[in-house]
């Protein structure tokens, strides 16, 4: 049974959970909306809500890296996201992966035990101007909801995303390939297939050449740079794969200690290690095609494909005029966007733009003031990101470095600039929580 009086979330993937939650430990009752079992999109394989659709992986857990330091201020902000993600891990070196069914079922019981939130399965398409709604249904929206989005924005663009193949991990020949992550750090998480040049020369000429799934106009898409097809990466230069996910460098065979001309890594998809994805591998290709590629991987002659990989329609708002730093629609108060709508690319970035989103629907529900975090921080720069940019190509962006302010003074070396930086944003969101307690 539909709360009254309650704020309404439509789209019950990572952002949508994290808002949703958010709202609840504000003490306001919350309708949560999903389409799925009844509707999913092409890419949608799970009935379970936050499903992963592409990688496993929420990527490095370091400070050093922009992403690690978002994972930092998500925690602060008390993400779902995050303490689900670290009660499923799965070994992965240096980054943060995670079983898909635990991960989702994990944050499914979090809603379900949550006596504000109502859970409703069934497609929500209609935008009411009276009630606070916030809408998180991500790339893959609806056709129906979609239209009125993009008609209340006055435009819309896509991109188009690809998830990679995953094979058995028992079909795997680790006679041929061998376990070891890159520079050695961590522990030896990943499976690399290793390739010399005539082995790679073969497997290059077959990849440009492999027949692809027909996309309705294709050709005046714009593929997103941080999750581009292999086939479409290759096409740019003979040894640009080498340069990207199948680049050999600090992975020396562990038998000769050489380096190799190139290298495929496989990253495990659960605890148990019984699965593999190619990392880097997203891909448009046939079936059949896909087939053929792995068979040319050393160590992947007999793989047991589990998952083949698969591109999908990704649809984003032009966020900057439209939505403000508290991810409210400017021109329609009662309304919030939150996830990759708003123009931001990423798991955690989605699920972190939920959190600011649904804590500012809360607030808006309480009469008091909306915040959004400095912009010192990872999430406050790219808030200030999907809502001031001023150039003329708005894009889908990652969280990096390069979208935050500069530090007072300069520092040359490279490790210890991104440290300060790190220091400055987590001590930056601690404040602000401050602020707002």
């Amino acid at each position: 049974m539909k709360k009254k009086d309650c704020i309404k979330v439509i789209g019950a993937g990572l952002a949508g959970c994290e808002a949703a939650l958010q709202i609840a430990a504000s003490g306001i009752p919350v309708n949560l909306y999903e389409m799925k079992p009844g509707m999913k999109s092409p890419a949608h394989n799970s009935n379970l809500p936050a499903e992963l659709v592409c990688s496993n992986s929420l990527k490095s857990i370091s400070t050093d890296n922009a992403s690690g330091i978002l994972k930092r201020e998500m925690e602060l902000l008390g993400s779902v996201i995050i303490e689900s993600a670290y009660c499923n891990r799965v070994p992965a070196g240096g980054a943060l992966a995670v079983d898909r069914e635990g991960f989702s079922q994990y944050i499914y019981k979090k809603i379900m035990n949550n006596a504000l939130i109502e859970y409703i399965h069934g497609e929500a398409t209609e935008i009411k101007n009276d009630e606070i709604t916030l809408i998180a249904t991500g790339p893959l929206t609806s056709e129906k909801l979609a239209f009125e989005i993009f008609n209340m924005a006055g435009g819309r663009m896509y991109f188009f995303d690809a998830a990679a193949p995953i094979v058995s991990a028992e079909s795997i020949d680790l006679d041929r390939a061998f376990t070891a992550s890159r520079y050695g750090k961590g522990t030896s998480d990943y499976i690399n297939c290793p390739m010399n040049r005539k082995e790679y020369a073969k497997f290059y000429n077959f990849l440009i050449n492999a027949d692809t799934v027909l996309l309705k106009d294709f050709e005046k898409t714009k593929v997103f740079e941080g999750c581009m097809p292999v086939e479409v990466m290759a096409k740019r230069g003979y040894d640009t794969l080498r340069f990207g996910p199948m680049k050999p460098v600090g992975l020396p065979d562990p038998k000769s200690g050489h380096d190799h001309f190139a290298i495929v890594q496989l990253r495990a998809e659960n605890i148990e290690k019984t699965s593999y994805n190619l990392v880097g591998f997203q891909t448009n290709l046939k079936f059949s095609e896909q087939k053929k590629l792995l068979r040319l991987i050393p160590g992947l002659e007999n793989a047991e494909i589990e998952r083949y990989g698969v591109m999908h329609r990704n649809t984003y708002l032009k966020s900057p005029g439209f939505l403000n730093e508290y991810f409210q629609v400017e021109k329609r108060k009662k309304l919030f966007f939150a996830g990759q709508l708003t123009g931001v690319e990423g798991y955690l970035e989605s699920a972190a733009t939920g959190i600011i989103a649904g804590l500012n629907a809360a607030k808006l529900y309480k009469g008091k003031d909306l915040v959004s975090p400095p912009t010192e921080t990872i999430l406050g720069a790219l808030a200030s990101y999907i809502s001031y940019y001023k150039g003329k190509n708005f894009q889908p962006m990652n969280a990096n470095f390069g979208i935050l302010p500069p530090l007072d003074e300069m520092i040359k070396n490279k490790k210890e600039r991104k440290s300060a930086l790190a220091s400055r944003a987590i001590e930056s969101m601690e404040r602000f929580l401050e602020k707002l307690s």
